[in-house]
């Protein structure tokens, strides 16, 4: 059977490949470059004689995070509290807010630097690929660079969607029916391409 073109394929023995052309490999670069910059640094390390868990509560309890105001931030790091279930809606927002900026304190650090480090991984990678002229390169992503890859290609279409204006629920009928002259038309082949590596690489794990 011939590989598909773009999408992600299993690897004997675990792990995943794909052969990509100059082209995505440039456009994939580039998104996980501007995802980088849109997360920003990762929390410090720790000083190698500290202890990493007293280091982090100490940290947290001195710099509160702030809720992101940017609303692609916003889809990578959501309340915690204050959705649409039953639960929430009975307590008041205030609470909620509370609440959310709490939990905000002592997990926003590491969430972001897990993120940075997934894209990360997926421009070191592409770094690694030499396709020349007409032909793809394979690249084969072996041990925890599945997971890397999936978690960034995630968070990618997480952006992306954002800066789209679009959830889950009206996804379909707003990505399908935009004419080809449509200044957003770009953004949305790639948030479409993206989901087809992600859902492709789902399938091969």
């Amino acid at each position: 059977m011939g590989r598909s073109a773009g999408m992600f394929e299993a690897l004997k023995g675990g792990g995943a490949s794909i052969a990509l052309d100059g082209i995505e490999v440039s456009i994939l670069r580039s998104l996980a470059v501007q995802l980088l910059e849109l997360i920003g640094p990762g929390a410090p390390e720790p000083d190698g004689g500290a202890d990493p868990l007293a280091a982090l509560f100490a940290e947290s309890s001195q710099k509160p995070v702030e809720r992101p105001s940017d609303p692609a931030l916003m889809r990578l790091f959501p309340d915690a509290y204050g959705g649409p279930g039953p639960e929430d809606r009975e307590v008041d927002p205030a609470e909620l807010a509370a609440r959310s900026a709490e939990f905000r304190r002592f997990t926003e650090n590491d969430l972001r630097s897990r993120k940075r480090e997934d894209a990360l991984a997926v421009v070191r990678s592409l770094d690694g690929l030499t396709p020349g002229g007409d032909d793809a390169a394979v690249l084969e992503l072996t041990g925890e660079l599945p997971l890397r890859w999936l978690g960034a290609l995630n968070d990618l279409r997480l952006t992306i969607a954002a800066r789209l204006d679009i959830t889950e629920d009206d996804e379909s009928a707003v990505l399908f029916r935009l004419p080809d002259d449509d200044p957003r038309k770009p953004m949305v082949m790639a948030y479409l391409w993206l989901g087809g590596l992600q859902e492709t690489l789902i399938e091969t794990l």
